[in-house]
């Protein structure tokens, strides 16, 4: 079990105090392929009601993102991407207390998201694809979250995977880091995230979990996003066929519970209710019931 470092990171609308409990990040997809919730919140009505209903049920941050980057996934244009994610922006304008992340990997569309009232980036690629988006952090002072992904969500889980995982993974943070604050990003507007199921083996990703407190010494706030994914539906398997992301959640509870122990600061889900029970729990073990 680690002790988690308390971190303090400004959004426009406050203080994100990192470390005295597990902050929850809803996740809302907006796109007709998610491997998730394969298109449910498409359309404008739900997504405005999925995002209200996910605060009520105890998110901190919610997450936007209006491109799939499950494996295999292509991309979409910045034109496509904008005209999925600003209608939802605009319309939840004034009516959500809690910050919005965007996830995206183009600069050009974080910059609208951030004229939009988005608070938060999320970038995927940990700034292989777009440098511009640290640029846009820097100039708006929001949170950049840097993930680590080996290959592209096209060729991810191909292979051929990393022989030392921790090692790829804290260099390619490394990476990330050292470009962000080359471009003027401040250190404590960094949040790193290993990039659980992005271009690692089934096993890999249960080893970054085992190995959190390794990852912490980086010296930044961890968010960690293990929520349905595909390697908890290959251990969760049954006659040779993987549990459907649905069926998941019960995996999902143990690994958020899991990532909290080993250090984690703010833990990305689609279930949002039942893993903010998860995280409350999790958050009264580490301290040991005080």
């Amino acid at each position: 079990m680690t002790n988690r470092k308390v971190f303090r990171v400004k959004v426009n609308s406050g203080t994100l105090v990192l470390g005295k409990r597990t902050l929850v990040m809803g996740v809302l997809n907006v796109t007709p392929d998610s491997f998730s919730d394969g298109g449910k919140f498409f359309s404008l009505k739900r997504a405005v009601a999925a995002a209200l209903a996910m605060e009520r049920n105890g998110a901190d941050i919610l997450d936007i993102g209006a491109e799939s980057t499950r494996p295999g996934s292509t991309g979409i244009s910045t034109e496509e991407e904008l005209r999925r994610l600003l209608p939802v922006l605009q319309a939840l304008q004034g009516r959500l207390k809690i910050p919005i992340s965007v996830d995206t990997q183009k600069s050009e569309v974080a910059e609208a998201a951030i004229a939009a009232g988005a608070e938060i980036i999320n970038d995927i690629s940990g700034l292989k694809n777009d440098l511009a988006l640290a640029e846009v952090a820097a100039k708006h002072r929001v949170p950049l979250v840097l993930m680590h992904m080996r290959g592209t969500p096209l060729t991810m889980q191909k292979g051929p995977f990393a022989k030392n995982v921790l090692r790829d993974v804290m260099s390619g943070l490394r990476r990330s880091v050292i470009i962000a604050r080359s471009a003027g990003v401040a250190k404590s507007m960094i949040i790193l995230d290993p990039g659980i199921g992005f271009g690692k083996s089934y096993e890999q990703n249960y080893e970054l979990l085992a190995k959190l407190s390794a990852i912490a010494k980086l010296d930044f706030p961890l968010l960690v996003g293990t929520s349905r994914k595909g390697f908890l539906g290959q251990t969760l398997a049954r006659d040779g066929k993987p549990a459907a992301a649905e069926k998941r959640i019960w995996g999902t509870a143990a690994t958020v519970a899991a990532s909290i122990l080993n250090g984690a600061h703010i833990v990305r889900v689609h279930d949002v209710e039942e893993m903010a029970q998860v995280a409350k729990v999790a958050d009264a073990v580490a301290r040991g019931g005080r």
